[in-house]
């Protein structure tokens, strides 16, 4: 079997939302697999300060973190793109007028808009992306209020509302150079997405560590369960979307492995030949 490159989501996909703590069926998994000659990345919404919780396991050999704006492969930077102060002011002011809630993602730090707790819990339903938003406010992971923010640079906003009309003028004003993704929300009465640069997404993500390492993108697998894993799912030579996952990115996937709380992901290295069965067994 040809050795492969192995790109995980975190949120829905590696860990439950908003946790730091994968199962311990899913950290030997990946333990196994690197030990059969696999490379094992995060790919992630996250950046860099929130993913880096995740580091200490010792599993993984780098990240295409901030939905590919930031990538890393050991202590090489292969990628580094945020946005331009401009773009980053246009956004917010825009998004603001409109009473947008909106989440800055900078590498060593996230800040949000006060409310943003009181707004959540309004909403019902929803998919792991909101539950993680709430998770993290609710256990502090870090996203520290809007007041602190500082001007360093960011790679993503992630923005909250009630209506799509609120959105309308900062895309006329960017969505030249910037995609609104608004995710799969599954009933919640609100809508949640982020605002990414075309410049990067999770799929480009992987191609540049496939460049930098010299691997083909068929020698390529990847795990997700929301939307904003697309272009991962559309990427990678093996595609594959958990049980809990949005139903759209099912339909996408060439496979659909078990929840992540029913230990999908060992289940799937097993199934795909990535581990030594009788090293894991889920």
């Amino acid at each position: 079997m040809n050795k492969k490159l192995i790109f995980l989501d975190i949120d829905g996909t590696l860990t439950s939302p908003g946790s730091n703590v994968p199962p311990e069926s899913a950290l030997e998994a990946i333990r196994a697999s690197r030990e059969a000659g696999h490379k094992v990345f995060l790919c992630t919404g996250r950046n860099y300060d929130m993913l880096s919780p995740l580091l200490k396991y010792g599993c993984f050999d780098g990240a295409v973190a901030s939905s590919g704006g930031y990538v890393f492969y050991g202590d090489q930077v292969l990628y580094d793109c945020p946005m331009s102060d401009e773009q980053r002011d246009i956004a917010m002011r825009l998004l603001k007028e409109q009473g947008v809630l909106r989440t800055v993602e900078a590498k060593d730090g996230s800040f949000c808009d006060e409310g943003m707790g009181e707004f959540l819990q309004q909403c019902s339903g929803g998919n792991s992306e909101l539950l993680r938003w709430r998770e993290a406010l609710e256990k502090d992971l870090g996203i520290r209020p809007m007041a602190e923010y500082d001007g360093r640079p960011i790679y993503k906003v992630v923005f909250m509302c009630r209506e799509a009309e609120q959105l309308a003028p900062a895309i006329e004003a960017l969505e030249k150079d910037f995609f609104f993704l608004v995710q799969d929300m599954m009933g919640a009465n609100c809508l949640n997405g982020e605002l990414v640069n075309r410049k990067f997404d999770k799929g480009l993500g992987i191609r540049r560590v496939c460049e930098a390492l010299g691997y083909p993108i068929e020698d390529t697998v990847g795990f997700g369960d929301s939307m904003n894993d697309l272009e991962m799912i559309e990427t990678v030579g093996t595609s594959v979307c958990m049980a809990n996952g949005s139903p759209q990115l099912k339909k996408r996937s060439q496979i659909v492995c078990p929840s992540v709380q029913e230990n999908g992901l060992a289940r799937a290295f097993q199934d795909l030949g990535l581990v030594n069965s009788a090293k894991n067994e889920a």
